[in-house]
């Protein structure tokens, strides 16, 4: 029991400075399945979600490219939020439920229109792809589908 509770707060002092980065960004960190449910069930226009990771391709891709993307785009969402894969995992997993045909992937993003997913970018297409590739790809789906 105390050794659990000692690698939870290592855990949390861990990835705090990830979740910081994105909420300097202006994404609204979701953190349970309810704060997931709450916003889904009442969200308009357009929202990209990060499904954050402590792995290296979120570090040093996934969130930089989000966050310069969402500050360099013309076009941009209406609404910015995030959910942290592997520490909030019932919020993670609701997330998931709007993400229909979509199999699990962190670190990944969506567009969503209300609750449908218009853009999905997997790990695949971040892993061993270059920040100014995958920052591309976000951009272009903002462009397409945010007002």
């Amino acid at each position: 029991m105390v050794m659990s509770m000692a690698y939870e707060d290592y855990m949390r002092q861990l990835v705090q400075p990830m979740r910081d980065e994105l909420v300097r960004a202006g994404f609204r960190e979701l953190r349970t399945s309810e704060e997931v449910e709450q916003f889904m069930e009442q969200v308009e226009g357009t929202t990209f979600v990060f499904v954050n990771s402590v792995c290296g391709c979120a570090a040093g891709l996934a969130r930089p490219a989000a966050t310069q993307a969402v500050l360099q785009s013309e076009k941009k969402p209406d609404h910015l939020v995030t959910v942290f894969a592997g520490q909030d995992k019932e919020a993670t997993a609701k997330m998931r439920e709007y993400f229909v045909g979509y199999p699990p992937s962190s670190p990944s993003m969506a567009l969503l229109k209300g609750k449908e997913v218009v853009h999905f970018i997997p790990r695949e297409e971040i892993e061993f792809h270059s920040l100014e590739e995958v920052m591309a790809n976000i951009v272009s789906a903002f462009q397409t589908h945010c007002r």
